[in-house]
C-alpha cells in the first residue's frame, strides 16, 4: 500500500514538474487566404433581433459580404462590407443603409477597420474581429461607440 502511494506521488511530481509552455498562436501573413474561413451564410441574434451575415470567397483581391438585422420581422439595417489587400496588409470597410437603402454615411466615407493581426483561429481589425469556434461557428466582437461617448463590445456569436 506504501509503496502505491510513493509510486503515485512520484507520478504526479514528475507530472507537475514538466516545463509548461504558454501556447503562442503564430501570427499568420496578412492574405485573404489564411482567413477565408469567414466565408458563409452565417445567422445569429444581436440587438434584440435576428442576423444574417453572408461573406463570399476570397476572390479578386476581396472578400464582400451583406448583413442585415431584423426586429419584429422587419429590417431594421443594412450592411454592406468588404475585406480587400492594400498595400501588403488587409482593411475591412463597410456602410450602413436603414431599411430603405438609404446610406448613413455620405456618398465617399467608409467606416474603416485597419488590420492588426491574423492567426490561424482569429483575425483582429482595429474595432472589430473574427473568432472561428469550429468550422459551423464564429464570434464576431465589433466595438460601438455609445452616445456618452464610452465604447461597448458587442458579440455576434454566428452559426452556418
Amino acid at each position: 500500500m506504501k509503496r502505491s502511494i510513493v509510486v503515485m506521488l512520484v507520478m504526479m511530481i514528475s507530472l507537475f514538474s514538466l516545463p509548461c509552455k504558454a501556447q503562442v498562436e503564430k501570427t499568420l501573413e496578412p492574405k485573404l487566404e489564411n482567413i477565408s474561413w469567414i466565408a458563409g451564410n452565417w445567422k445569429g441574434e444581436a440587438f434584440g433581433g435576428r442576423t444574417e451575415e453572408n461573406w463570399s470567397e476570397p476572390s479578386g483581391g476581396s472578400m464582400m459580404a451583406s448583413f442585415k438585422l431584423i426586429n419584429d420581422e422587419k429590417v431594421s439595417f443594412y450592411e454592406i462590407e468588404i475585406i480587400r489587400e492594400v498595400e501588403n496588409t488587409l482593411i475591412l470597410q463597410l456602410k450602413h443603409f436603414d431599411n430603405d437603402l438609404k446610406g448613413w454615411e455620405t456618398k465617399d466615407e467608409t467606416v474603416d477597420f485597419p488590420l492588426k493581426e491574423i492567426t490561424v483561429n482569429k483575425v483582429t481589425f482595429e474595432g472589430m474581429s473574427f473568432e472561428k469556434v469550429n468550422e459551423n461557428e464564429m464570434n464576431v466582437y465589433v466595438d460601438i461607440e455609445q452616445k456618452n461617448g464610452s465604447i461597448e463590445t458587442v458579440k455576434f456569436n454566428y452559426t452556418k
